[in-house]
């Protein structure tokens, strides 16, 4: 099979059909577009759902009838089936075809948000939402992989890249605004409705779309060993991440969960060492770029998702903002992830990667540590939520290009969701984390208390936590990155392009 068929842009493989009209975009151009709508479209979607049903969940307790922590399991069912299937839907779309995958994820998703929308019980819902997490397993991973696929490396995977990051703080902001707006207006069946034509619009770009990555590989065999092994180590990881706002991290069922979560994923290395066919080829994780990314994602996933939890508690029981205006409050995140992801397309060829990363990750901190710095009981929108929203966001915005060019430096075709998957892992597993610490740093400040200047207090510690975790994430890029290493390296490809920039990639070690 040649390039063009793998990446499935174009005859020559970049994106154009030979044969077009000039002045005309070919019908290999034509698909790599439509890639990108569907690439967009399903990171959209995944963001949307981990955020959108968050501010319905005082109706959903009342209206099913939830007790206890019970209603916990409505955000913690998703994200566990999320978080523990990530590397095995990667590693399907490298075996079985992006196409198959994609349509999969897509036709379960949709199932799946329909019976959440219709769901009579708590464990219907809790349910559905299990079987979400799943779909979005499988999806995650191929939206990341059609842009390695559908674009060659330089200025085009630049911009999709660019435009990738842009959909997925797009969805996280939607989400929180939909989920009040929603709510509000029609109930929060709604919250898990909306998604069913979203699914129906990317089923139709996906069928707009020529070949995706090839087939089914033949003879390749799933690695069913880790792939059990894996799946069961990262639930178990991340299920006891999630449970320790309510068991704490010296209890036994924390213990219990993180240390056979830690027998597992070891038992899970020594199978990849040894097997034929890995679900993770352990020489991925040798490349600098890739691990750095990787780690990279990790603290930067920690400190966002966290800080988002705390941001939306006080703007709404410190500043008493309401659900609709809380989310309409973060919509300038969801700007400056815009702007910066634009200025990271035009920028990355010239910076490179380890400068780019690292000046996003300190203006992440700085912004980070103005939330800290202002989120007091006289605090104002102004100060205390536009400023530091903005230049967060835009620091956050300048790592999405480069750090999924560096998750994919030197990946060979076959093995893209297999990146792919490993990188959405560790934003997962890196989520997870910074929560269940956030979590922990706010409490040890709180005391229990629920004076609003104590409450502040936690939130406060929480967001200087968050911007060590940044200055981490910058400290690493530039450490563990090389100082050469440019924008155009990228997935191993057949052809004179691939071949030229292997040569480059070699100079540059």
């Amino acid at each position: 099979m040649g390039g063009a068929e793998k990446n499935g842009t174009g005859r020559d493989g970049t994106g154009r059909d030979g044969g077009g009209a000039a002045g005309a975009p070919g019908a290999g151009e034509r698909h790599a577009r439509w890639l990108l709508v569907v690439a967009l479209t399903v990171q959209f979607l995944v963001s949307l759902d981990m955020s959108v049903v968050n501010v319905a969940l005082p109706d959903i307790r009342s209206d099913l009838g939830f007790g206890g922590d019970g209603l916990l399991w409505v955000v913690n069912a998703y994200a566990l089936a999320f978080g523990g299937l990530l590397m095995l839907g990667g590693r399907l779309a490298d075996l079985a075809g992006p196409r198959r995958v994609l349509t999969a994820g897509l036709v379960l998703f949709g199932l799946a948000s329909l019976a959440g929308g219709l769901a009579w019980s708590p464990g219907s819902l809790v349910a559905a939402r299990a079987v979400q997490g799943v779909g979005a397993a499988a999806l995650a991973p191929v939206a990341f992989a059609l842009i390695t696929l559908a674009f060659p490396a330089g200025p085009a995977r630049s911009r999709a890249l660019g435009l990738w990051g842009m959909a997925g703080a797009a969805g996280g902001a939607v989400g929180v605004l939909a989920g009040g707006v929603l709510t509000d207006a029609t109930g929060w069946r709604s919250v898990m409705l909306v998604n069913v034509p979203i699914v129906a619009f990317a089923l139709a770009a996906a069928a707009r779309t020529g070949p995706v990555g090839g087939g089914r590989r033949a003879g390749a065999r799933l690695d069913v060993a880790g792939a059990l092994l894996v799946t069961a180590g990262t639930t178990l990881l991340v299920l006891g991440l999630v449970r320790t706002s309510d068991h704490g991290w010296g209890s036994a069922a924390t213990l219990a969960f993180l240390g056979a979560a830690v027998i597992l994923l070891a038992a899970f290395v020594a199978v990849e060492l040894r097997t034929a066919s890995p679900l993770l080829r352990p020489g991925l994780l040798k490349g600098r770029p890739v691990l750095t990314a990787n780690l990279f994602c990790l603290l930067l996933a920690s400190a966002q998702f966290g800080a988002f939890y705390f941001v939306s508690l006080y703007m709404q029981l410190v500043l008493g903002f309401g659900p609709t205006a809380a989310g309409f409050a973060f919509l300038p995140f969801c700007v400056g992830v815009v702007a910066g992801s634009i200025l990271a397309t035009r920028a990355v060829a010239v910076l490179g990667l380890r400068r780019l990363m690292t000046v996003g990750a300190t203006l992440a901190a700085l912004g980070m540590a103005w939330f800290a710095a202002t989120a007091t009981v006289d605090g104002g929108f102004l100060v205390s939520i536009l400023g530091p929203s903005l230049l967060c966001s835009f620091g956050i915005g300048l790592c999405f290009v480069p750090l999924g060019t560096a998750a994919t430096t030197d990946v060979a075709p076959g093995e893209t969701g297999m990146a792919s998957g490993l990188l959405n892992s560790s934003r997962q597993v890196g989520g997870s984390l910074g929560l269940a610490v956030l979590v922990t740093v706010a409490a040890q400040v709180t005391g229990g208390s629920t004076g609003l200047a104590e409450v502040s207090s936690g939130y406060e510690a929480a967001f200087w936590a968050a911007a060590g975790l940044l200055a981490l994430a910058a400290l690493a890029a530039y450490v563990l990155l090389p100082a050469e290493r440019k924008a155009l390296d990228g997935p191993v490809a057949d052809g004179p392009v691939a071949a030229e920039h292997e040569g480059d990639a070699s100079a540059a070690r």
